[in-house]
């Protein structure tokens, strides 16, 4: 059985990679998806209501078969074909918000995949995993929008989550085929050590400026070309783009 990393952290800080000797690969707990409705203040279309599937689901280069995705500028695309949340962190959520706790059940964060044993400490940009017989990569992690304000009744849930590192990730699909709760998890290549979800996070939402750091992220080319752009703009601006178009809830 293939060996697991485990986060953790070092004297630089969290979302530094450490090596664990476990032996017990992640597991999918829950494989989710959900059909566009109105959601939003104005009406605007979500998926983000997803329920369970039973049995193996197909998946292609778009994500799951049977998956919809409303905001397409936002959502979706070969980038985000999958998203995955860690189930791991709905105890701490309901630990910090327990006025919430009914809403924070498993798929409350629109995700399609949930698991057990990896979190964005654990994962590294492109890394390539082998589940069911899909094999995925991570492309990204998830920039929280205010779906989720809307989601669970908080108008600062977005930023709550941005700022808890709680974010999830999304594959790419690199080969289709079948999936289903019970699979595991089993790392194929991690061509990028240094670049956990966690350090990448980091730069993205605290060390927004860090020229050096933005420079040697932004030609991982295993990261959404979206991301390496925002990077880019970032070292030739100085400036770090406006968040509240995404975070704040529209009027």
């Amino acid at each position: 059985m293939r060996r697991w990393s485990a986060g953790g952290g070092d004297r630089n800080g969290p979302g530094v990679l450490r090596v664990n000797t476990t032996a017990v690969p992640p597991c999918l707990l829950d494989v989710r998806a959900g059909r566009a409705e109105p959601f939003g203040p104005q009406g605007e279309p979500s998926a983000i209501r997803k329920r369970s599937l039973a049995g193996r689901a197909a998946v292609v280069r778009a994500g799951l078969v049977v998956d919809e995705q409303a905001d397409r500028r936002h959502h979706g695309g070969p980038d985000k074909a999958l998203h995955h949340y860690p189930g791991e962190h709905y105890a701490a959520w309901r630990v910090e918000l327990p006025e919430q706790a009914a809403l924070l059940e498993t798929g409350s964060f629109g995700e399609n995949l949930v698991t057990r044993g990896m979190c964005e400490q654990d994962v590294c940009v492109g890394d390539a995993f082998r589940v069911g017989s899909v094999t995925v990569q991570v492309s990204q992690g998830r920039q929280p929008c205010w779906k989720l304000n809307v989601r669970f009744g908080r108008p600062d849930m977005a930023r709550r989550v941005q700022d808890s590192g709680r974010t999830g990730w999304y594959y790419r699909v690199i080969e289709e085929g079948e999936l289903a709760a019970g699979d595991t998890f089993a790392l194929l290549e991690r061509p990028h050590p240094e670049w956990t979800l966690a350090r990448v996070q980091r730069l993205l939402y605290r060390d927004c400026l860090d020229r050096e750091a933005l420079a040697a992220l932004s030609e991982v080319g295993a990261l959404a070309p979206d991301w390496r752009e925002l990077l880019c703009r970032r070292l030739g601006s100085g400036e770090v783009e406006d968040w509240s178009r995404r975070l704040h809830t529209p009027g």
